[in-house]
């Protein structure tokens, strides 16, 4: 596996942990998180970006850490994050289509 993929790999879990903390200590909710990463995602995807030339397996790789972070912050707050093992499989199995797909 490439040190890349792993340096993100920790920088993502990272992430999530800290949105859980935002969310116990009551500075942002989950919902002010989610809002946040769908408007990322949203304008990543969106079409006045470039991104519309890339193969849809490129976007959902543009995507990914968007979608898992997500995921990882639908989790119950109180409880264990799961393994980016586990958060990758719900990513694959949760992923829609894009409009130029259908």
């Amino acid at each position: 596996m490439n040190v890349a993929n792993l340096q993100l790999e920790g920088l993502i879990m990272a992430v999530a942990s800290i949105n859980k903390v935002l969310v116990s200590k009551g500075l942002l909710s989950a919902d002010e998180i989610d809002g946040a990463l769908r408007k990322t995602e949203a304008s990543l995807t969106g079409e006045e970006r470039a991104y519309e030339d890339l193969t849809p397996s490129y976007r959902d790789a543009v995507c990914f850490p968007i979608r898992l972070l997500q995921l990882a912050n639908a989790m119950e707050p109180a409880g264990e994050l799961p393994a980016f093992s586990a958060l990758t499989r719900m990513v694959a199995q949760t992923k829609g289509h894009y409009n130029d797909q259908m």
